[in-house]
């Protein structure tokens, strides 16, 4: 038995966009959740065929999960739908993967048998590329502060493009290409000031920041780049953000490419145009993301539109997802240490905040019923936090939470689920609700952390860093083991193993 609607609670504290679960708190949100994530007969959470419980026990606590059959389908969908979306345009498209969501040996693996290039912004992550076997001509090299090193690396090995973020880069990477009698392919980065709806840090390509050039800059670039005998121009490159929701954003930078390429095709060849990625995912059930085949469909379209606008032919379109493909795969498992609950002082009619929370539901609720001067937030810590997942604290993202142990028929009551690190920012979950009978040594899930978590994570107040493990069928196994403090001690240079 569930809590009921009869029993309808919620807190005043909760944000507008948190719906109270009148009916389960229990439920697992397809939207939000990897494909095989499911509760057992008995209640316990289980991915890939595996109780979660089975996982901390021989892996630990924290736990990165990444559910390989969601991540490999994943890939595999997204290649065929956006194939399938240009076609019916008459244009050919790449995909390769932003591995800066998250790459491993097996993860890189992973994507080249969906059919999947990759995309690299660091000389490291250039090289877990090359240990999976990734074939160079399929790695597009990012960046906008490439070393020397790294350029002669990726050129080195025959990458398929370097992305030019720079006046300067085109003169350092036509003297490498030179000296080791190659040609190498590179695209030019544009900044087409198209201000994507998401977080200011995740749009990129606004005028103020550091990527990219504008187009009065590409052009110079362009002539130069057309001058120089060991430097091929393969195309334009663009990416407008992380986080998208819509095509009328890649629409709008299709339409200020192509215009250019249109410019640019008087004097030479044009033949590819990579629109980038940034394609969103659902962290909430309330998030409203599209399916990602819907959302080829409606690019193409846009591409077809901006291409005939402008007077340009269909160019070889290239863009580069990474999120979409390994978020909604991954998800991280806690163990509860303590709970604290704390009486949060609350706005009356006189208060401007109340005010403005008119139309919050969980407010209007409470103005309705007992005038109230405080209400309760439970905290909830868990044994990991800003360490394993700092977006939170850099992007403000919210993520969602259930029970992974078992279920409950306790009343749901507002949490908020931090780390234990010393840093009063250090918060897992801003608001959700958990049932109220939550207690210390319950485990905890929190889904859609498969990109920029492990890819983030850090050793802050010399945590460990989780492990990740991929789970299919029945079977788990390592792709990244745990770095534990030993490993940390290791690198300490006065460290010796004689004094622990």
């Amino acid at each position: 038995m569930h809590t009921s609607a009869a029993s309808f609670q919620p807190s005043p504290l909760a944000p507008e966009w948190l719906e109270y679960p009148a009916d389960n708190v229990n439920h697992l949100d397809e939207a939000v959740w990897s494909t095989t994530a499911s509760r057992t007969d008995d209640g316990e959470l289980q991915i890939g065929g595996i109780r979660a419980s089975a996982l901390l026990e021989q892996f630990g606590s924290p736990l990165y999960v990444v559910d390989e059959a969601d991540v490999r389908g994943r890939a595999a969908a997204a290649a065929r739908d956006f194939a399938a979306a240009f076609a019916e345009i008459g244009a050919e498209v790449e995909l390769h993967y932003a591995s800066k969501a998250f790459l491993s040996i097996d993860i890189a693996r992973w994507m080249a048998e969906a059919g999947l290039g990759l995309d690299v912004a660091s000389g490291g992550e250039l090289e877990v590329a090359l240990a999976a076997g990734t074939d160079p001509a399929h790695i597009g090299m990012h960046g906008n502060n490439k070393s020397v090193a790294e350029i002669t690396r990726a050129v080195e090995v025959g990458v398929g493009s370097i992305i030019i973020d720079s006046l300067q880069e085109v003169e350092r990477i036509a003297q490498v290409a030179r000296e080791l009698g190659k040609v190498q392919p590179v695209m030019v980065r544009l900044n087409a000031g198209i201000h994507a709806s998401t977080h200011s840090y995740l749009a990129t390509s606004h005028e103020d920041q550091k990527f990219g050039l504008t187009f009065d800059v590409a052009r110079q670039a362009v002539a130069r780049i057309r001058e120089l005998d060991s430097l091929s121009l393969l195309g334009l490159h663009s990416h407008i953000g992380s986080s998208i929701y819509e095509a009328a954003g890649f629409g709008a930078a299709a339409e200020k490419l192509m215009r250019f390429r249109a410019e640019l095709l008087a004097d030479g060849p044009v033949p590819e145009v990579n629109l980038g990625g940034g394609f969103g995912i659902a962290y909430l059930p309330s998030d409203n993301a599209p399916k990602l085949a819907d959302l080829a469909r409606g690019i193409a379209a846009e591409v077809a539109k901006a291409c005939e606008d402008t007077g340009s032919d269909l160019p070889k379109i290239t863009f580069e997802p990474g999120r979409s493909i390994v978020g909604p795969g991954g998800t991280t498992l806690y163990t509860v240490g303590t709970t604290k609950a704390v009486s949060v002082p609350l706005q009356h009619e006189d208060s401007p905040q109340e005010t403005a929370s008119q139309d919050n539901p969980a407010v209007e609720h409470q103005q309705q019923g007992e005038h109230r001067d405080s209400a309760e937030r439970l905290y909830v810590s868990v044994d990991g936090g800003m360490s394993d997942n700092i977006r939170p604290a850099l992007y403000e993202s919210d993520y969602t939470v259930r029970l992974a142990n078992r279920e409950s028929t306790a009343t749901p009551q507002l949490v908020r689920v931090v780390g234990k690190h010393c840093e009063s920012g250090d918060i897992v979950i801003n608001s959700d609700y958990l049932p109220a009978d939550v207690a210390p040594g319950d485990l905890l899930a929190v889904p859609a952390t498969g990109a920029y978590c492990w890819a983030l994570s850090n050793h802050y107040n010399y945590l460990d860093r989780p492990a990740v493990v991929a789970v299919r069928d029945g079977a788990a196994r390592t792709l990244i083991r745990r770095i534990t403090i030993q490993d940390q001690l290791a690198a300490d240079a006065a460290w010796s193993p004689k004094e622990s």
